[in-house]
């Protein structure tokens, strides 16, 4: 028979009112003895609140939704992990949503969760018109837009600084020697990859940077076509990690030295760009500031970043570029978001070619998004 309130309260010496004040942190205040007896009541009878039933009675879920492009990218699945953790911190749960970079299927799954009374939502935009932070916003439920919004909307978005990291990689490359520097970038330039090729036109005067779908597949068959045409650049700045890591493998795969022949770097600093041969050097986008600050303005205690003041990214420096050795915490944030495959060390991986996913292959779910920006 499960454990009830009441069992709780008899346990505890008090009685069921008082029990739910502590579990529910109000709505009046239980003195810190009884409430440390309650507590340890629920532990030793081993209690679980009837989540359903208590949202009923105080009309909070203790739920988040969040909603990602694609949860098989491994950039957006550790924006995700950040944003479960700072949201498991505040007390709530995160039901999570992928959208499949489809605008409708982005706004019913915003629906969805509002439906589910969720007390709050976090969207990584998917493109397209349509405003469902806008739309919760409206509904009187906390929301706010992680990485990217829709374009000519005005909902608070939280973001790294994209500028100041191509600026960033630029430079970086200039001072291994490199004057001209190309950019891979995607079909169009919405969002932040539009944000990053701006700031690349501006670092270095270029006009036209390459071009393919954002999926590893794209970028290894765009290098294999400028291998076969003798058009490979010297120097390189992907928009993103997936595009960089395909670039590597066909690289490999065609006999061409990275960074003998081409430096690269990336943009976004995923977890499996620790492990690729050589290392990336990547622009490393803020996900734990992000996903802190995003759950503090559900909570009410923060506010959105003023578009002109955007989170800072940092170059972590790992070979691609033509250093000798990574920076010292090249690995930082994403050693914590990547474990090592089962039976190799990290020098196993670091000798591989290719990384975990496969980098010369189409993936399921990577055919669809490669009109869509990260």
């Amino acid at each position: 028979m499960a454990v009830t309130i009441a069992d709780v309260a008899r346990r505890a010496g008090t009685s069921a009112a008082v029990v739910s004040y502590v579990l529910n942190d109000g709505p009046r205040p239980v003195a810190e003895h009884t409430r440390a007896r309650v507590l340890a009541a629920v532990r030793e009878l081993g209690y679980r609140r009837n989540r359903a039933a208590a949202a009923l009675r105080s009309g909070r879920s203790g739920l988040v939704g969040l909603v990602l492009p694609d949860t098989t990218n491994p950039y957006f699945a550790a924006l995700g992990r950040y944003l479960e953790t700072a949201l498991i911190g505040a007390g709530k749960l995160t039901v999570t949503a992928n959208s499949d970079y489809d605008a409708p299927r982005q706004s019913l799954a915003v629906d969805m969760l509002l439906t589910a009374q969720v007390e709050g939502v976090v969207v990584v935009s998917a493109g397209g018109p349509a405003d469902p932070v806008a739309r919760a916003l409206a509904a009187g439920t906390p929301a706010v837009y992680v990485h990217h919004r829709p374009p000519g909307s005005d909902a608070p978005l939280i973001a790294g600084d994209n500028g100041a990291a191509i600026a960033a990689a630029v430079a970086h490359l200039r001072e291994h020697g490199h004057t001209e520097i190309a950019f891979l970038a995607g079909p169009t330039d919405h969002g932040p990859v539009g944000e990053r090729v701006a700031a690349w036109c501006a670092a270095t005067g270029a006009t036209e940077p390459l071009r393919c779908a954002y999926t590893r597949a794209a970028a290894a068959e765009l290098f294999a076509s400028l291998a076969r045409d003798g058009r490979v650049p010297r120097a390189l700045v992907a928009a993103t990690d997936e595009q960089a890591i395909g670039l590597l493998a066909a690289a490999y795969a065609d006999g061409i030295r990275i960074p003998d022949r081409l430096a690269v770097i990336s943009c976004d600093g995923s977890p499996d760009a620790s492990f690729t041969a050589p290392p990336l050097t990547v622009t490393r986008q803020p996900l734990r500031a992000m996903a802190e600050r995003a759950v503090a303005i559900l909570g009410g205690a923060g506010s959105p970043a003023d578009p002109a003041d955007p989170l800072p990214a940092d170059l972590a420096v790992g070979r691609s570029c033509g250093c000798s050795s990574p920076s010292p915490d090249d690995h930082g944030d994403r050693e914590q978001l990547q474990q090592p495959v089962a039976g190799m060390d990290r020098g196993e991986l670091r000798g591989n070619p290719l990384v975990e996913h496969g980098a010369g292959e189409q993936h399921e779910g990577e055919a669809d998004p490669q009109d869509e920006p990260e």
